[in-house]
C-alpha cells in the first residue's frame, strides 16, 4: 500500500489547495477528507460548492461518481458477510480503489488477522490521504493556483497503475479497452451517467467474453 500512499501525494495536494483557493477554511476541507475520504468526488464536490451549484446536483453528481464502491463492495461481500459487523464497518470505509485491487486473494477478510491486515493497509491510505491534503492546505495558502501544474494527471496514473496488473486474460482485456473507449466518448458527449454507463457496458463485455472463451475451451 506505501507505493499507493506515496502517489496520491499530487491528489492530495491539489485536492486541499483547491478547496482553499475556492473559499474553503482549513478546517471544512480537512474535514471534507477525515469524512468525506473520496478523492475524484471531493475534487468535483468542491468545484461545484464554489460554483453555487444547487445542492441536489452536488450529491447526484457525487453520487454517481462514488457508485463504483457499491460494485466493490458487492465483489467483497461474500468474503466479509460472515463477520460481525464491527469489522465490516470500518472495512466499507477504507475500501478504496487502492485496497479493493488487493482484495482479490481467495482468503482476503476471512480470518481475524486478515482483517487486522486489510484495515491495518486501508487506514493507513486514510492517514497518508489526510496529511497530503494538509500539506495542499499549507500550499493552497503560500503558493498559486497549483491546478495548472497538471497534478489532476496523479488520478489516471494511480488507475493505470491499478488497472493494468489484473488484465491477465482476453476477458479482463477487453474489459478494460471497453470501459476507456465507451468512458471517452460518453464523457466527451457530456453523458452525466458516463461512470456508471461505461462500467456496466465494459462488465457486460467482459462477462460475455468469459463465457465465449470458456465455451470454446470445453469444446477443445
Amino acid at each position: 500500500m506505501l507505493p499507493l500512499c506515496l502517489a496520491v501525494i499530487p491528489w492530495g495536494i491539489l485536492c486541499g489547495s483547491l478547496a482553499i483557493q475556492n473559499g474553503f477554511t482549513a478546517l471544512e476541507t480537512q474535514a471534507m477528507s477525515l469524512l468525506v475520504f473520496a478523492g475524484s468526488a471531493q475534487l468535483v464536490a468542491i468545484e461545484l460548492i464554489a460554483g453555487n451549484t444547487p445542492l441536489l446536483t452536488i450529491l447526484f453528481t457525487t453520487f454517481i461518481i462514488s457508485s463504483r464502491h457499491f460494485l466493490y463492495g458487492l465483489a467483497v461481500r461474500h468474503k466479509v458477510i460472515d463477520q460481525p459487523l464491527s469489522w465490516r464497518l470500518p472495512v466499507s470505509f477504507v475500501l478504496t480503489d487502492e485496497l479493493f485491487a488487493f482484495s482479490h486473494h481467495p482468503k482476503a477478510y476471512r480470518t481475524k488477522i486478515r482483517l487486522i491486515y486489510a484495515l491495518s493497509a486501508g487506514f493507513s491510505f486514510y492517514i497518508a490521504w489526510n496529511l497530503w491534503t494538509f500539506i495542499g492546505i499549507v500550499a493552497g495558502t503560500m503558493l498559486p493556483d497549483l491546478t495548472h501544474l497538471g497534478l489532476d494527471f496523479a488520478i489516471a496514473a494511480t488507475f493505470i497503475a491499478l488497472v493494468i496488473p489484473g488484465v491477465k486474460s482476453l476477458a479482463s482485456l477487453v474489459t478494460v479497452i471497453v470501459a476507456g473507449i465507451s468512458a471517452t466518448l460518453f464523457k466527451s458527449t457530456g453523458f452525466e451517467l458516463w461512470l456508471v454507463s461505461s462500467a456496466l457496458l465494459a462488465m457486460s463485455a467482459g462477462y460475455f467474453t468469459a463465457r465465449i472463451t470458456a465455451k470454446k475451451e470445453r469444446n477443445l
